[in-house]
């Protein structure tokens, strides 16, 4: 190539590229929907004003339609598709996407011109509460700053799943949510607390919002903590009398074909329990019982460690007692208080299975499990860990009718077991970065528009993806203060301060 051939090459490139950069600058912002419902929209990328989950204004022929964007990409097209003379060879590239119409008619549309919706215009027509149930003010809408993100109340009747990556600003978030329901409504709720995260939803932190705090005020009487203390209003307590006798074997270790004999001496001693005979009520008194089968028992007991645990309290309230008769409206279980793993379990189970119990009384109760990939594992390690887990696969299944409703919170969600999961119609998404988490959780919650959740590996703390019956339209949210303490948290990272 000679050098006039590459001065002739290189002014047509220069050519080129101005043609091209001219047609992208003067692309509309145009929007088209066939059904006035959802829509297909169009931008230029130069100056971009368009976000995903962002609100958009449409309009057309004097009419104005507020509009959601749900999914935006880049896209190329060639330019003389759109008959510009001299472009055939043209090839521009444009912001494509599409979005749903908020409070639209069903009327069709075709090249209505979009732009970014104010606060105020989103405000207007989104700002509005449940006409007949409380709404939850958790915060405000992460695009749309300075207007209210109101949750319906009535919408937790539903299973709810929440989950986000470690330091998403998820037990914060979920701090925040517990607030603002027992504040606004009369829905009793218990809470299975791993990492003693929620222990000061009956205190008032420092600093509180004045406003928030004088509404939250009258709750603070109405929060019980069982913890693993015997100075604490409500010692964690259980009795060996209190499990059924599937979770007696469980935590006895006994297998009702490999360990039949003693199967069978444990099944005779709940029998006797059910028919109002004398019975074992802590498992310390099968080694003082007077068969030779009951004493094995105990020994199996004391081998397992089991008669170490400070669970066991024959002589206190137990936790089963409270959860069956509730004196008060939020029972926060302390799991984090206990000293081992298997008592975390083994109370995890106990609660599960007592309210399970009590459906038929029909109280509605919310039943938080934080940390759910421990709880309810996808791949349970033990017998104990398996019985709870199918508890809340149960009450997944079934507990709405009986007014039991779930709120699992996890970091891991494929850890969790998928029947679970699979039954809520409520998702809180927080930061997430990995792409097959993202993907099942868009196949399990379809319902949400597919493009939304790419938004969630660049969430910052405490904002998240919303959508389902607590929020039918699906927004990204920045979730608001906290008026409680919070329990739990990180260890300050000070030995990453510079050194003298």
């Amino acid at each position: 190539m000679t050098l006039d051939d590459a001065a002739v090459l290189a002014a047509r490139m220069a050519d080129y590229r101005a043609t091209r950069a001219e047609i992208e600058r003067h692309i509309l912002p145009l929007a088209t929907s066939i059904d006035g419902h959802a829509f297909d929209v169009q931008a230029s990328l130069y100056d971009l004003e368009l976000r995903r989950g962002g609100y958009v204004v449409l309009e057309q022929a004097g009419r104005a339609w507020l509009g959601q964007v749900t999914d935006l990409g880049v896209a190329a097209r060639p330019a003389g598709g759109a008959g510009a003379p001299g472009t055939d060879a043209v090839t521009v590239r444009l912001a494509m996407g599409s979005g749903v119409v908020l409070d639209g008619d069903g009327t069709p549309f075709h090249d209505a011109t979009v732009r970014p919706a104010a606060p105020a215009e989103v405000g207007e027509r989104l700002g509005r509460g449940p006409a007949r149930r409380a709404g939850l003010t958790v915060g405000e809408l992460l695009l749309a700053p300075g207007v209210p993100a109101v949750l319906d109340s009535g919408g937790l009747g539903r299973h709810t799943f929440m989950c986000g990556q470690s330091g998403s600003g998820k037990t914060y978030s979920l701090g925040v949510l517990l607030e603002r329901l027992l504040a606004e409504t009369t829905l009793r709720v218990v809470v299975l607390d791993p990492n003693s995260d929620y222990v000061g939803l009956g205190r008032l932190r420092e600093g509180a919002d004045p406003a928030l705090a004088a509404r939250y005020a009258p709750v603070l009487d109405e929060v019980a903590v069982w913890r693993n203390d015997a100075a604490a209003d409500h010692p964690l307590r259980l009795r060996f009398a209190d499990l059924d006798l599937a979770v007696r074997a469980a935590v006895l270790g006994l297998d009702p074909v490999r360990d039949r004999e003693e199967y069978a001496v444990l099944s005779d001693i709940v029998r006797s329990q059910e028919a109002g005979r004398p019975l074992i009520t802590d498992a310390e008194q099968l080694l003082r019982a007077e068969t030779r089968g009951a004493r094995e028992l105990g020994q199996r007991a004391v081998n397992l460690g089991v008669l170490e645990w400070r669970l066991w309290g024959p002589d206190l309230p137990s936790l089963v007692g409270e959860l069956r008769e509730p004196t008060a409206r939020c029972t926060v279980v302390d799991l984090g208080s206990l000293d081992t793993l298997q008592e975390q379990r083994l109370v995890a189970e106990a609660v599960l299975s007592t309210l399970w119990e009590a459906r038929l009384s029909r109280r509605p109760c919310l039943v938080v499990i934080d940390e759910a990939h421990n709880i309810c594992p996808a791949a349970p390690p033990d017998d104990v860990s398996r019985l709870a887990t199918e508890r809340a696969v149960q009450i997944a299944a079934e507990g709405r009718k009986y007014g039991l409703y779930l709120l699992t919170s996890t970091q891991r969600p494929h850890k969790v077991d998928q029947n679970v999961v699979s039954q809520c119609d409520n998702l809180v998404l927080m930061r997430m970065n990995s792409a097959a988490d993202l993907a099942d959780l868009g196949r399990l919650f379809s319902f949400v528009p597919p493009g939304l959740f790419a938004g969630a590996t660049a969430f910052g703390l405490g904002q998240a993806l919303v959508a389902g019956k607590v929020l039918p339209q699906a927004a990204y949210v920045q979730m608001g203060r906290r008026v409680s303490e919070e329990g739990g948290g990180d260890v300050p990272a000070t030995w990453a301060a510079r050194r003298g």
